[in-house]
């Protein structure tokens, strides 16, 4: 029994082992035991020395075991072994954990001591074999297993000695003087590359692996916010097409005929048209042939070379302009229109003719022609006016009759001069540039024949206004200008004319100021001045510049 010899027993109730143990402690092995059995030789040096090294006492009633009993213990530890071939320097014992009962006969301090020993060794070992496998993976080393590394990682206590084979042999001293640390060390390093870590239940991942997971679940939590939201954008998008209707950025023809929107060149066909119009009307026996050559080059070649003049008499065009009427042409689509042209003649008479032009280039405008004979139309009727009602104005005679005697005659005539000295004593600080300008002589000896000072709303008619400061009023004022000054010969007096104004006045600590001067007022009767009237008459021509070849305008008359 060469390998059975060699096994050891710690929980036998032999004496070989146990140092005098009772059965189911585990006795001393090592150099400790080795120590303890020669204070033992020293203490009793009459006795010899046991082959186990328990000394022969009459305390100790352990029986030594039977061969068979040897023999069965034997044969379980040998199966329990893990195969393969032993690494040199080991011993073919498996590792027993640490002891952990307290030895027999001990103090209450010394197994307090005892286990505070063998948990601080647990952990050194835990933290041993931790601080190993890091090494290893930094390292990059996988150590080459052998079928040893399969064995339990239990590391015995530091108090205890390392498990020595009983038989003879250099591995079993060897093993003996292997510490526990460097055993369990070498045990990591035959394992590191064997396989991959496995936490135990509770634990984390390694340090690579935890990084792998986190970086997958990273992965995963952005593709589904992804997914999410190109599900909502493609849902929105269905869902915005569905409920609203997309109109077309194209124009309709209401469009096209609300705001006059064309392809045909209006402004340069009115002018052309214009023009043809002026020879046309303009006519006398003088000039009948210069005048036919002139047309010739306006209009087609059917339309009446003399604009259907008979040569007699004379007439003369004094302004001939467009006034915004177009007609389409169907016979030329696009490309025509009959425009409508007002004339105002030399003998004070108004009129309308309409003139078929055409276009042969829409994009440029060029290529015109007058593509048929002109016809005078009536003008357009005009409209009646509505009335205004004017019945929640208030109008304060007592501010109206001040402004009337004290501010606004000096104010006028100071005005009307552009007397910049004059208008300071009248005007405020911010006034506008109307109020502070003037008319620079245009009109003189001004009379303020009406003034109407409206009171702020809110005022009741009849009661006198309290007015705070700078409280601005508006004012409505009627002047006639005339004298010599207005007609320029000091000599001839000229006309007087009446015009009415629209005026900002505003109360200060020294008086009434004006602040702006507007032009015009407001008839709040309405209505039409030729009421009764079965046509419509025309208005009076007013003097402008002659038409090329026309002389000095005469007087406007009415029809």
């Amino acid at each position: 029994m060469g390998e059975t010899d060699s096994m050891t027993d710690h929980n036998s109730s032999a004496g070989g082992v146990g140092g005098g143990q009772p059965s189911g402690q585990q006795g001393q092995f090592g150099p400790a035991g080795q120590q303890a059995q020669q204070a033992q030789a020293q203490q009793f040096p009459h006795q010899g020395p046991n082959p186990y090294g328990q000394p022969d006492s009459a305390a100790a009633p352990m029986q030594q075991p039977s061969d068979a009993a040897r023999a069965q213990l034997a044969a379980a530890w040998v199966r329990a072994a893990r195969p393969g071939t032993v690494p040199p320097g080991e011993a073919a014992v498996p590792v027993l954990p640490p002891r952990v009962n307290p030895p027999a006969g001990g103090s209450k301090k010394d197994q307090r001591k005892a286990a505070q020993d063998a948990k601080r060794a647990e952990r050194k070992a835990a933290y041993e074999q931790k601080k190993a496998e890091r090494e290893n993976r930094k390292q990059g080393r996988g150590g080459k297993g052998s079928a040893s590394a399969s064995a339990p990682a239990s590391v015995p206590a530091p108090s205890t000695g390392s498990p020595t084979a009983a038989g003879p042999g250099p591995a079993a001293g060897t093993a003996g003087a292997t510490s526990p640390q460097a055993q369990a060390q070498a045990r990591v390093r035959a394992g590191a590359g064997a396989g991959f870590d496995v936490p135990r239940p509770g634990g984390r991942l390694p340090a690579q692996g935890r990084r792998t997971h986190v970086a997958l679940r990273a992965t995963l939590l952005i593709t589904t916010c992804a997914f999410a939201l190109g599900s909502c954008g493609v849902a929105g998008l269905v869902i915005g097409k569905s409920s609203v209707a997309v109109q077309s950025a194209a124009l309709d023809d209401e469009d096209v005929q609300r705001y006059r929107l064309t392809a045909f060149p209006t402004q340069a066909a009115a002018t052309f048209a214009e023009e043809y119009v002026t020879l046309c009307m303009t006519y006398s026996a003088q000039s009948a042939d210069k005048r036919r050559d002139a047309l010739s080059r306006y209009a087609s070649s059917g339309v009446d070379r003399d604009c259907g003049v008979s040569g007699q008499g004379s007439q003369t065009v004094r302004q001939a302009k467009w006034d915004g009427t177009v007609e389409e042409l169907p016979e030329y689509g696009e490309n025509g229109r009959y425009l409508s042209i007002q004339v105002k003649l030399s003998n004070g008479r108004t009129t309308r003719v309409s003139v078929p032009v055409y276009v042969k280039d829409l994009a440029t405008g060029t290529g015109l022609r007058v593509a048929g004979n002109l016809g005078e139309m009536p003008l357009p009727s005009r409209g009646s006016v509505p009335v205004v009602k004017q019945d929640e104005e208030v109008v304060d005679r007592p501010l109206s009759d001040q402004l009337k005697s004290q501010v606004l005659p000096g104010y006028f005539k100071a005005w009307a001069a552009s007397d910049a000295t004059g208008l300071t004593r009248f005007t405020t600080t911010d006034a506008s540039l109307a109020a502070i300008s003037g008319l620079a002589g245009a009109l003189a000896s001004p009379d303020v024949r009406e003034v109407v000072a409206l009171a702020p709303a809110g005022s009741e008619s009849g009661k006198t206004v309290q007015y705070g400061p700078s409280q601005a009023v508006q004012a409505r004022v009627t002047v006639v200008w005339g004298g010599a000054e207005a007609s320029g010969s000091k000599g001839n007096p000229g006309p007087t004319v009446q015009r009415s104004y629209r005026l900002t006045v505003v109360n200060t600590a020294q008086g009434w100021f004006i602040k702006d001067i507007r032009g015009g007022v407001l008839d709040p009767t309405g209505g039409t001045a030729d009421a009764g009237a079965g046509v419509p008459a025309s208005p009076v021509p007013e003097e402008s510049a002659p038409a090329a070849g026309d002389g000095t305008p005469g007087p406007g008359k009415t029809p």
